[in-house]
C-alpha cells in the first residue's frame, strides 16, 4: 500500500476493487459480495470526504467477538475444525467482559484448555454474515496467547466443533484451504513465523 492506495499485487485473488461515490452503491455492492460465486472479498473505497465506513456499517447488526492465535511450545498453532472448515477459537463478548477476558474465556470453551498465557493483541478482522434474518458484520480482536501441548484438547460440542487440534507450520497449507478468507493474512502470518 502506496499513500493508502493497493496497488495491484496487494488484491487478493478472488476479491474486487470498488470506488463508492454515494450512499445508494453500498447496497449494490454489499449484494454482489453475497450473491456472486467465487468472490471471497471486496475492498471499498471512497474520497476522504465521505463517511464510508459509517454508512457501510449502519446496514449492519453489530457484533462484538475475540479470540485467540494460540501457540504451543514448539510454535504449533491451535486449530478447530467447525461446520467442516477450520478456524481459530473465538466468540461474542458477553455484557460487561472486556476484550481480554472474552478472548481467554472462549480459547478455553471451545478447546477445552486452562492453561493460558495472554502475550498481546494481535489484530483485527471483520467479516459480515447472514443471521437471523440480519445482516452481520462481526468484528474480532485477536490475542497472542500461549498454551502447553500436553493441555488435554476437548472441542466444545454444543458449538458445533468437531475437531481441536495443534498443527505444525507444514500443514498451513491445508488449514489455509479450507478457512474463512478474513483468516488468511493470520495463518499467513504464522506460516511465515511473523507473530507482530
Amino acid at each position: 500500500m502506496i499513500n493508502g492506495v493497493l496497488s495491484l499485487t496487494e488484491i487478493p485473488p478472488h476479491w474486487v476493487v470498488l470506488r463508492i461515490n454515494d450512499i445508494s452503491e453500498i447496497a449494490p455492492a454489499v449484494e454482489l459480495l453475497a450473491s456472486t460465486a467465487g468472490l471471497e472479498g471486496m475492498h471499498l473505497f471512497a474520497a476522504p470526504e465521505f463517511p464510508l465506513w459509517d454508512h457501510f456499517s449502519a446496514g449492519f447488526k453489530p457484533v462484538q467477538a475475540a479470540g485467540g492465535v494460540v501457540l504451543d511450545e514448539n510454535d504449533r498453532l491451535l486449530a478447530i475444525r467447525r461446520l467442516g472448515k477450520w478456524d481459530l477459537p473465538k466468540g461474542k463478548v458477553e455484557k460487561g467482559e472486556d476484550l481480554e477476558t472474552a478472548a481467554l474465556r472462549e480459547v478455553e470453551e471451545e478447546c477445552g484448555i486452562r492453561k493460558l498465557e495472554l502475550l498481546k493483541f494481535r489484530s483485527d478482522t471483520w467479516h459480515t454474515y447472514w443471521h437471523k434474518e440480519k445482516h452481520c458484520l462481526k468484528h474480532t480482536a485477536w490475542y497472542l496467547m500461549r498454551s502447553s501441548s500436553t493441555e488435554t484438547l476437548v472441542p466444545q460440542q454444543e458449538e458445533d466443533i468437531e475437531e481441536v487440534r495443534w498443527v505444525a507450520r507444514d500443514e498451513a497449507a491445508m488449514i489455509k484451504a479450507d478457512t474463512y478468507p478474513s483468516l488468511l493474512p493470520i495463518l499467513e502470518d504464522w506460516e511465515n513465523g511473523q507473530q507482530a
